[in-house]
């Protein structure tokens, strides 16, 4: 499986290759690129789908050094380069939904069009940046315990039956790993007032029961988003829509490919 030296990280990334138009997918926090795979099945080879673990999760091999999602921003464009593409639909779940967001600010020739998954353009309120710190904090002290990685698993999954591999890789994780990861995330700045820049076509799924990022966010961001062409609410799914409600999610997602990409 191929990496890549970018912007010093090694970036393990997958391309179902094809000469369909280029989508990337960029995956959520504490999650990797498989998370993907219910869309893979789908899109490709019509499509030629890459994805790529972000820094800190997955089978990149990254710094350990303190980065912003402008930097994740950098590793997209430089991969993109790497494969010869010029321009690419670029999506994104949660996180990888903050980079998407921020690459269509930073470089919108590139970015043909956004598919946005359970995401916002704003950031969490004190008492989800506390909690966020606390677990951190928490898994640095007693490791991945279960009250830790249950109640992540809750938020970001839903139901138990949605929880593996995820738990059980997260159980497995170096805390030292995510320590840059976790300050990227929470220390993120607010873009909502910059989302009227973005141009581009786009669609907005958000999962009706998200604890994580609220239903009424992800539909101010589809309000701001000029180019958006469908808000798509996925019933009784959490964080990882996607994921777990690839039923809901695909059939949409495939129409605005096919109309956009």
């Amino acid at each position: 499986m191929p990496h890549v030296d970018l912007n010093g990280q090694k970036i393990f990334y997958e391309d179902s290759g094809g000469d369909g138009p280029p989508v990337v997918l960029a995956h959520g926090f504490l999650m990797d690129l498989t998370m993907f795979d219910p869309q893979i099945s789908v899109l490709a080879p019509e499509f030629r789908v890459i994805r790529f673990d972000a820094r800190g999760f997955g089978r990149t091999q990254s710094d350990g050094n303190r980065f912003t999602y402008w930097d994740s921003v950098e590793d997209c464009i430089r991969l993109l380069d790497h494969l010869g593409i010029e321009r690419a639909v670029v999506g994104g779940m949660s996180q990888g939904g903050f980079l998407a967001l921020r690459a269509a600010l930073k470089w919108p020739d590139r970015v043909k069009a956004l598919v946005l998954i359970n995401t916002q353009g704003g950031v969490d309120d004190a008492e989800t940046l506390a909690g966020n710190r606390g677990m951190l904090e928490t898994w640095r002290q007693q490791g991945p315990i279960d009250p830790i990685v249950h109640a992540i698993a809750g938020l970001i999954l839903g139901a138990p039956e949605h929880w593996e591999p995820w738990v059980s890789t997260w159980r497995k994780t170096p805390i030292e790993g995510l320590v840059a990861p976790t300050l990227a995330l929470i220390e993120r700045e607010d873009i909502t007032d910059r989302l009227a820049e973005i141009k581009q076509p786009a669609i907005v799924f958000h999962g009706d029961a998200d604890l994580a990022i609220s239903m009424e966010r992800g539909r101010l961001l589809a309000d701001k988003l000029s180019g958006c062409k469908n808000f798509v609410t996925v019933k009784g799914a959490a964080h990882a829509s996607n994921l777990t409600h690839a039923d809901q999610v695909n059939p949409p997602l495939l129409a605005f490919l096919r109309a956009y990409a």
